[in-house]
């Protein structure tokens, strides 16, 4: 090493000891022949150990021609920036973030100095992230899995269409989202046919949780043949009870349609008015006569306060649903409404029963701006 070379290194080594990185200059045969304290610490390594040797002898021959790549893109930029780790004595390896230049030193020749920053600590962030991205992804596919069974479940408890005697049945359900707060039942008996449409507050999980345990209670209600004011009594009931801290409502729409007497029943709780149809005249409103349920134990009125009677005829139609319906609205911020779906029902009416049902639904996502914002579900019943 000549003079000069001496004085160089003296002069820049001094500076580079107090760095709190890595530090090794190279000479225009890639011999080490400085390496700061920290480099040393930082591989475990000795002076002895290092200098005088090529760079490349610090590594596996595995290693060596990566990092031939880095020197190269050093010598023909005059610098490189990458991520690679100094081996150290005892077989450890410590990653670091390595800046790689050339300079010229006071005796007109080219060194390469190599600086070399500790990013354990960042490694250990990026794995502890990739593993929590794993299992984020894991859980995502598990709740994926469960909300498609979650959907299946609900789309088997749908209301179907049928033929009851005189009576034939269409239905549609759509939920907002993969599972909603709607349900629909259609219970034929001995005696009469039972349609009930239930909307409970909000949509998805939570609500198709609260709407899967208000069916088993309609369910067991309608089985055991009860008066439709009783029903609606207890779902109120047992909602105020089981469920009133979760601060859920519904409302409800039940229709019974009996065989021998030629007419209908039909209670509501806070649901929208069904709306019956007879040919040659507009159409008419069954309105909701009791509170919403859920919320209040005096919701539901009497017997008779709470029902409505109306006689049937041939060619009557009842159209049941959900305000996911109603409460639509177009690009102007305009809501379809009770009096909009009127007018639809009025001019599909004529249509066969599953021609008009597919009507409404068309009109209505016609009329609405994107994508439905609620739960919807529609029965329509034809007396033949």
């Amino acid at each position: 090493m000549s003079t000069t070379q001496a004085q160089w290194l003296q002069q820049v080594g001094s500076v580079l000891e107090t760095l709190n990185e890595g530090v090794v200059i190279s000479d225009e045969q890639r011999r080490i022949i400085f390496a700061n304290s920290m480099f040393l610490e930082m591989g475990k390594m000795s002076a002895e150990n290092v200098v005088g040797k090529s760079v490349m002898d610090l590594y596996p021959p595995a290693e060596v021609a990566r990092l031939q790549e880095f020197i190269e893109r050093r010598e023909s930029q005059g610098r490189a920036q990458y991520e690679f780790y100094i081996p150290q004595t005892d077989g450890g390896r410590l990653p670091v973030a390595v800046t790689s230049r050339l300079v010229h030193g006071g005796d007109g020749r080219r060194y390469g100095i190599i600086t070399a920053t500790d990013i354990t600590d960042q490694k250990r962030a990026q794995e502890e992230l990739r593993d929590k991205n794993a299992l984020l992804l894991e859980r995502q596919l598990q709740m994926e899995q469960e909300l498609l069974l979650a959907e299946r479940v609900q789309q088997s408890l749908a209301p179907k269409g049928l033929t009851w005697g005189r009576v034939s049945v269409e239905a549609h359900y759509q939920p907002a989202s993969s599972i909603g707060g709607d349900y629909g039942l259609v219970i034929p008996s001995k005696d009469h046919l039972d349609v009930v449409v239930c909307d409970v507050s909000g949509h998805g999980i939570s609500s198709a949780l609260v709407a899967n345990r208000i069916y088993s209670e309609t369910m067991a209600q309608i089985e055991r043949g009860v008066k439709l004011a009783s029903m609606l009594r207890h779902l109120n009931h047992f909602a105020v009870q089981n469920l009133a801290s979760s601060s859920f409502y519904f409302t409800v729409a039940a229709v019974r349609v009996y065989r021998s007497r030629g007419c209908l029943q039909f209670a509501g709780a806070g649901h929208p008015p069904a709306i019956v149809v007879r040919p040659g005249q507009s159409p008419r409103l069954l309105e909701s006569t009791n509170m919403v349920l859920g919320l209040f134990e005096n919701a539901v009125g009497s017997e008779s306060e709470s029902i409505v009677e109306t006689a049937l005829q041939s060619g009557d139609r009842i159209i049941v649903y959900t305000d996911g319906l109603t409460e639509s609205f177009n690009c102007q911020r305009e809501m379809l409404g009770v009096e909009g779906l009127q007018k639809i029902v009025a001019e599909t009416s004529s249509l066969p029963l599953a021609e008009m049902k597919q009507q409404i639904l068309d009109r209505v996502s016609a009329w609405c701006d994107g994508h439905a914002a609620d739960d919807v579900s529609l029965v329509l019943l034809e007396i033949s």
